[in-house]
């Protein structure tokens, strides 16, 4: 009687092939995990860097009082003349309110109320028709033009300074204060050297 037999399995075979499937298998697995790993820190930086709080901001206070005030003596047709002490940058209709306004016969069409104030200024408010020792109108001062209070009307009788050179006066006047030198006058467009001669005599300050 034939008894028959199958082919012997190649078990070595079998088992190299097990092998390499485990082996793809953990491979597999391990980039998984790196992957997963890589991915946890990328998103543990940018929760870092989201929570990260922001630079302090630094404000530097400005000491006001470091600002020296103006001293100005005011006298004429005010409810109280004096000396009064103003903040930098304070102009003629500000030290008339502090020294109670003006009165009622105070020629205010002789005053520029918007002028700039300077440290030690006097200001003079005349009244209505008042004269000097000359008997010129106030705004001149023995018989010359004070260039410092003088009207555009008053700069206009100077020769050679008409309605336009008297507004450019006053408007340097208005935008840098008194006029300390008869000098001054060349920073005014359209006042030379040889102006200057002819008006040297003919003006105060």
């Amino acid at each position: 009687m034939r008894v028959s037999s199958s082919p012997p399995v190649d078990v070595t075979r079998s088992a190299a092939d097990v092998h390499r499937a485990r082996q793809r298998r953990i491979g597999t697995g391990a980039a998984i995990v790196l992957v997963l790993a890589v991915a946890a820190i990328a998103v543990g930086i940018g929760v870092v860097r989201t929570t990260a709080s922001p630079a302090a901001s630094v404000s530097i206070a400005v000491d006001d009082s470091a600002v020296p005030p103006l001293y100005v003596h005011v006298s004429g047709a005010v409810a109280h003349p004096g000396l009064y002490r103003l903040d930098d940058g304070a102009r003629v209709v500000d030290v008339i309110a502090a020294a109670g306004g003006l009165n009622d016969d105070a020629d205010d069409a002789a005053v520029n109320l918007a002028r700039p104030l300077s440290d030690g200024e006097q200001l003079r408010i005349p009244v209505r028709g008042e004269t000097g020792p000359s008997g010129v109108p106030t705004g001149q001062s023995d018989g010359r033009i004070n260039l410092n209070t003088a009207d555009a009307a008053a700069l206009d009788t100077l020769p050679r300074i008409g309605p336009a050179l008297a507004a450019r006066i006053i408007a340097w006047r208005e935008e840098n204060g008194r006029f300390t030198s008869v000098d001054d006058l060349l920073s005014v467009p359209g006042i030379g050297d040889k102006m200057i001669a002819g008006l040297r005599e003919l003006v105060t300050l």
